[in-house]
């Protein structure tokens, strides 16, 4: 195979540049732009977490917001009209996970599929030997390489309680920040390198108690569904960490730590 000419590799190279200067210049257009009033009237009703936020990350919650907006496309499914409130309340909660940190804004992701309510989805598994398909309700879900799929109802319901612990939107998009690792089990990309042993050892810990909790039908704090595989635990405890913020760092200081630090901020202090 011939060599591409020089002045077409230049090219290339240029036009790559070129667009990522321009994304980045659009991007910090959006992130100053503030969100219009029945936006805000929307976050308040919608989202009762956000008005825990001290308004320095309200401010970069909203900027994230824009990006977010401009970047995925969502489309509704089964006849569902996507509506500004439908794309903010998931947005808002979304962005939630990129606060204070440097992000690409789930680069791996395009779309959200939103259906009205719970929807069923064919689910295929395998032993090694028998390959069996089944019907499964579904809240969401969220695939490396493509969409994020919601039930607008439980976005709904996971948005109106921020003390519940359940938070479809914050698990699906904790699995998409999995997903930018390419072992997508539970171990995110982490700032340092040197992050990733005490991460194992305190995930794989509370993982394995966990696992022993709901083996013996006894209670937790963290969700059963958590004990799952790792990639889920790392997704529940992700809704543990803002929704139960003041509980798991009582009840599992070393956990909330490790989520502390990667996430990069400290919700225990909003509601104190």
């Amino acid at each position: 195979m011939p060599a591409w000419p020089l002045a077409i590799v230049t090219l290339i190279i240029l036009v790559w540049f070129a667009s990522r200067w321009l994304r980045a210049r659009k991007r910090r257009a959006l992130l100053a732009t503030p969100l219009p009033g029945d936006w805000l009237s929307i976050l308040k009703r919608n989202f009762p977490l956000y008005a825990l936020l001290p308004a320095a990350l309200q401010k970069q919650l909203h900027g994230h917001i824009q990006v977010f907006l401009h970047d995925k496309q969502f489309v509704g499914c089964a006849g569902l009209e996507v509506t500004d409130e439908i794309r903010l309340t998931i947005a808002a909660q979304a962005c939630m996970l990129l606060l204070n940190r440097e992000t690409d804004y789930y680069p791996l992701l395009s779309t959200i599929l939103v259906y009205p309510d719970t929807y069923v989805a064919e689910e295929i598994i395998s032993d090694g030997l028998v390959v069996t398909r089944q019907k499964k309700a579904r809240l969401g879900e969220s695939w490396r390489r493509g969409p994020v799929v919601l039930s607008w109802g439980d976005v709904r319901q996971g948005a109106s309680d921020q003390g519940d612990g359940d938070n479809v939107v914050l698990h699906e998009f904790a699995h998409q920040l999995d997903q930018e690792n390419p072992q997508s089990d539970g171990a995110p990309l982490l700032a340092r390198r040197s992050q990733y042993t005490a991460w194992a050892r305190v995930l794989s810990r509370e993982y394995a108690e966990l696992q022993r909790l709901v083996e013996h039908h006894q209670k937790s704090l963290i969700n059963s569904y958590g004990a799952t595989n790792p990639a889920e635990f790392f997704a529940v405890v992700t809704e543990t960490f803002f929704e139960q913020p003041l509980i798991l760092k009582k009840e599992k200081p070393a956990l909330y730590e490790e989520l502390r630090v990667f996430y990069k901020i400290d919700p225990a202090d909003w509601y104190s």
